[in-house]
């Protein structure tokens, strides 16, 4: 019977095409390498599944190899943040451990604290919000890196709750020849749900279109179906902008029981790139948003602050239109 035997720092150093000791200093953060090798080399190390034997690096330089991560309720979108940023520490040799820290901004605020303190990490992440003081925990202490990407009732923040495709959606139905729309919003109390109406708003009074209005309210597929069966007899054609894909569906099935076909009637496009959309009829246009990605980069934010480096580009998008069925023909923009 055959012993597999797991990958040393030679094989990454091999297949890298550097040294022993660039290995060894994209590992720890030590030396002058680029961050262009480090990324390498980090990259080599997780395709082929090197692991750092943590217990000796620590002996030998007092570090724990440890990074802690504070979030809160564990849901869906935080776990796809949790699952990136934790390809991304293992890539660069730690383990990573997650907190989840009910309460307040206080109440998180002091347990990061208490965790830098411990002296058991080497570094800490958290997605949900913490008070200032809780990113300057004192001299000697590990590095703190707000990545503040939910607010206190785990809705999400920032970038990820940013609505500029909203716009894109409506002028590129526009394009194809469509004047009249309505939103199907979702919950005010969601920053993703009253940015994506204000973007909505502005957008068809921007272009100059005709909206019959904003109804919804909720993030449900019922709150969708009765938008549309309240609908007048004569609002078609009409294009739809539903806040999330349990809305959109709710919408096709009140266009089905009116009788209208999607996309001849009714256009629809919805928001989160729900694994159903792929499989309604017609299949629904959203917007994928890439929670993993997101947790990639928090964590890349604090490997490089470990490491003494500036922040890495994020220019790209975490957002992005999946183009279906129930939007019929448009011209897709060429930029």
């Amino acid at each position: 019977m055959s012993v597999s035997v797991p990958p040393t720092s030679r094989d990454v150093a091999r297949l890298a095409g550097v040294s022993q000791t660039t290995v060894s200093y994209a590992l720890t953060g030590k030396g002058t390498i680029s961050p262009k090798t480090r990324e390498h080399v980090l990259q080599v190390a997780a395709s082929i599944g090197y692991r750092p034997n943590l217990a000796a690096r620590s002996m030998r330089t007092r570090r724990s190899g440890r990074l802690a991560v504070v979030t809160g309720v564990a849901i869906d979108n935080q776990i796809r943040m949790l699952t990136g940023a934790g390809e991304v520490a293992s890539g660069a040799g730690y383990v990573m451990e997650t907190h989840n820290v009910d309460g307040t901004s206080e109440d998180r605020t002091e347990r990061v604290l208490d965790l830098a303190a411990g002296g058991q990490y080497e570094g800490i992440l958290t997605f949900v919000p913490v008070l200032p003081t809780a990113l300057s925990p004192g001299e000697g202490s590990p590095p703190v890196v707000a990545a503040t990407a939910f607010d206190e009732e785990m809705h999400t923040l920032g970038e990820l709750a940013d609505a500029a495709l909203v716009e894109t959606f409506i002028s590129s139905l526009v394009v194809a020849g469509h004047r009249r729309f309505m939103h199907v919003a979702g919950s005010e109390q969601y920053a993703s749900g009253r940015a994506r109406r204000e973007v909505y708003l502005a957008t068809v009074e921007r272009l100059g279109v005709e909206s019959i209005g904003t109804l919804g309210g909720e993030w449900s597929a019922e709150s969708g179906r009765q938008a549309v069966l309240s609908l007048p007899e004569d609002a078609p054609p009409l294009a739809v902008v539903a806040a999330n894909d349990l809305l959109a569906v709710g919408v096709l099935r009140g266009a089905a029981e009116r009788g209208w076909s999607v996309p001849g009637d009714l256009v629809v496009t919805g928001w989160d790139n729900a694994e159903f959309g792929s499989y309604t009829t017609p299949t629904l246009t959203t917007v994928a948003v890439d929670f993993r990605e997101a947790g990639r980069r928090a964590m890349r934010q604090l490997v490089a602050a470990l490491h003494g480096e500036p922040p890495p580009d994020t220019a790209a998008p975490l957002q992005r239109i999946v183009w279906r069925e129930s939007t019929g023909e448009v011209p897709l923009p060429t930029s």
